[in-house]
């Protein structure tokens, strides 16, 4: 009998991550639910004894990390699927920024699904199969006033996945981003924000201001819904390498190609300008994507 697919998902005591867990063990695949406080997990885990795993995972934490991807596979065997969901976010304009803050950003959002990429890329690779979702977001494409250090954490995570999917995808692997847009899921809330500097009130601090007072049902994204898309981007044999989830994301990412289609265009002149007449450029690495 052939056994259903394996996920481990980080941050699923809510928001997005709570909402794939739900749909994948109701489509009867086996779930790794990972969170830093695993009390919410329980009675999700109760419904499907069988299928789940709760355990306990800070991705801040490399020794947790190294854990629960030893206890995971020995448990169910594998691990099929990689969802690099968990992250948190912090509003400051850059020079607001403080260190602590800013570290602890790139921790959670990058650093983290970093090490638990290569902590389970080993199976995948011994066993030809396996795929990595890193759940980023529309401000991992456009860089957004007020929320540099998000967008900051969030842009090295696409890129890491670009290359990802260049490195294994010969291997049988798969790797997928999923940008999205805004969803109810309650991240503003349990967000840092930084001290205000007045000089910024009206760049960094109205989106301050924004987030931290739009109230959850103005937002639009419903986590059930991305969570099914999400779940039947994995299913597909062809696996896309960027879902975008959300209309005010799609708008805002076809918005940016637009814009930078007509600045790079009008830099063509100089951009080859600068090279030595006699060489031939012929193919770079960033022509193999």
């Amino acid at each position: 009998m052939v056994k259903s697919p394996v996920w481990f998902i980080t941050g699923c005591s809510s928001g997005i991550g709570r909402a794939l867990a739900q749909a994948v063990l109701s489509a009867g695949h086996r779930v790794v639910l990972t969170a830093r406080t695993i009390d919410t997990l329980q009675p999700l885990a109760t419904r499907y004894p069988g299928n789940s795993l709760v355990l306990p995972l800070d991705v801040t934490k490399a020794e947790q990390i190294h854990e629960a991807v030893t206890i995971a596979e020995s448990h169910f065997g594998s691990i099929d699927v990689l969802v690099n969901n968990a992250g948190v976010g912090y509003i400051a304009a850059v020079e607001e920024g403080q260190e602590e803050e800013i570290r602890w950003q790139f921790e959670a959002n990058f650093f983290g699904p970093a090490a638990l990429t290569r902590a389970v890329l080993p199976g995948m690779r011994e066993r030809g199969q396996g795929t990595i979702v890193n759940v980023s977001s529309v401000a991992g494409f456009i860089g957004m006033m007020g929320m540099g250090y998000y967008s900051a954490s969030k842009f090295a995570l696409e890129g890491l996945t670009e290359a990802l999917w260049q490195e294994i995808e010969p291997l049988g692997l798969k790797a997928m981003l999923v940008e999205l847009g805004g969803f109810r899921t309650g991240m503003a809330q349990r967000g840092k924000t930084s001290d205000p500097i007045s000089a910024y009130l009206q760049t960094a601090g109205a989106v301050r201001q924004y987030v931290q007072g739009m109230p959850e049902e103005s937002i639009a994204g419903d986590p059930d819904r991305a969570a099914i898309a999400i779940l039947h981007a994995v299913d597909e044999k062809t696996l896309t390498r960027r879902l975008v989830l959300g209309t005010d994301a799609y708008a805002g990412i076809m918005g940016k190609l637009a814009t930078l289609q007509q600045e790079y265009a009008a830099s063509e002149a100089v951009a080859r300008s600068t090279d030595f007449v006699s060489v031939d450029p012929g193919i770079t690495p960033f022509s193999l994507q």
